[in-house]
């Protein structure tokens, strides 16, 4: 699920609205699409080409979600597919910023963005840690310069 969709874009994830997901009105509620950008953000490592499992193991680093933000732009409804793209947008010293757009998979329709923030944290500091040089040659090969 890696294959890039445009320059610098890559999928990361699918799915299908189904009833259970959807609010009084009619349309997927909040918390689902919560869920579809979190779940895409774990396949963020393979766009990247780190293996998570690995860095975790060797390094004692592991990525943690900071902060996202999601914007809600035209409802999606009962039976609609999507598909989840992700864009490496900025990388720090300690953390980068992706953005994650869900499109209809038929119509292309934007249905909703989130900007994330993955830092790197050290599991025995318990603490924010430098970005390895080998993953940051990885993250700005990959950088999209504009959105």
């Amino acid at each position: 699920m890696t294959g890039a969709t445009e320059a610098g874009w890559y999928e990361t994830g699918r799915g299908v609205v189904v009833p259970w997901k959807c609010d009084h009105f009619g349309h997927m509620n909040v918390r689902f699409y919560a869920e579809a950008f979190d779940d895409a953000s774990f396949h963020i490592w393979s766009v990247i080409g780190v293996p998570i499992i690995e860095m975790e193991e060797e390094q004692g680093l592991i990525g943690v979600v900071a902060s996202l933000k999601i914007d809600f732009l035209q409802e999606i409804r009962v039976g609609q597919l999507y598909v989840i793209e992700s864009a490496i947008v900025r990388v720090g010293g300690k953390s980068f910023t992706y953005r994650e757009r869900m499109r209809d998979t038929h119509s292309g329709v934007v249905h909703a963005t989130a900007d994330l923030v993955e830092v790197f944290f050290d599991k025995i500091e318990r603490k924010a840690a430098p970005i390895p040089d080998g993953v940051r040659t990885l993250l700005e090969r990959k950088l999209v310069a504009e959105l």
